[in-house]
């Protein structure tokens, strides 16, 4: 059973970046599926999840897959003390060995569909772990869902029929996964509802944050 993780909407929207570039990269290359897995040492369903931005696959198995796509060394820049970025006008501006080194803005195109669906996936994973946290609460979503089936929506029946064995079965990972069917349920999910009015409202501003830019510093302490 898929554990939702404590992942902030900023470290989601990274995984599924890198999930992209190595799918990008692997494409490049004139890699299936099935070649790079085995190179990996993985199964293909691994694989997927690890180009989906899936937080569920392990560090060590994002790492065979950086190092098999021949970009080791930009994660070493991060995990080895002995490497570090270097400007070239650090010793011109007499800059404090505590400075930053480096900063990076990271953003989100508002115009695409993909930060929504971050969002919507943000919603979801906390929502589960309310749930988690207090099994009452599964009742409510469950009453609401009732309420949808009831009125007798067309649209989006075969969704909520799907939430129902969800709910009842507490089969997470179809609604928390990254395929285009739990993106579907989450359009259509009585989850939210149970949601604390301060959690949805920080979610929605990390969304806001994502959408303006959030800065990051790579900073470090000069080596001697």
């Amino acid at each position: 059973m898929l554990v939702p993780s404590n992942y902030s909407l900023l470290q989601l929207h990274l995984l599924l970046q890198l999930g992209n570039k190595l799918r990008r990269l692997r494409e490049s290359y004139g890699l299936s599926t099935v070649e790079m897995a085995s190179r990996v040492g993985i199964s293909r369903g691994t694989l997927r999840a690890v180009e989906a931005g899936d937080p569920t696959p392990s560090m060590g198995t994002y790492l065979k897959a950086i190092s098999a796509l021949g970009i080791l060394g930009d994660f070493a820049l991060l995990a080895d003390d002995a490497m570090r970025l270097v400007t070239s006008n650090t010793a011109a501006t007499g800059a404090s060995s505590d400075a930053p080194l480096a900063r990076i803005v990271v953003s989100a195109d508002p115009t695409r569909h993909r930060i929504q669906d971050l969002q919507s996936l943000a919603l979801h994973e906390e929502a589960v772990r309310c749930v988690r946290a207090d099994p009452a609460l599964l009742q409510q979503a469950q009453a609401v869902l009732q309420k949808w089936l009831n009125a007798g929506d067309q649209r989006s029946a075969t969704l909520w029929v799907e939430w129902k064995d969800i709910l009842e079965h507490r089969k997470w990972r179809k609604a928390l996964g990254r395929t285009h069917r739990a993106q579907e349920l989450r359009q259509a999910s009585p989850m939210t509802a149970v949601l604390p009015p301060d959690v949805r409202k920080r979610i929605l501003q990390e969304v806001r944050d994502l959408k303006e830019g959030v800065v990051l510093e790579i900073a470090g302490r000069a080596h001697q």
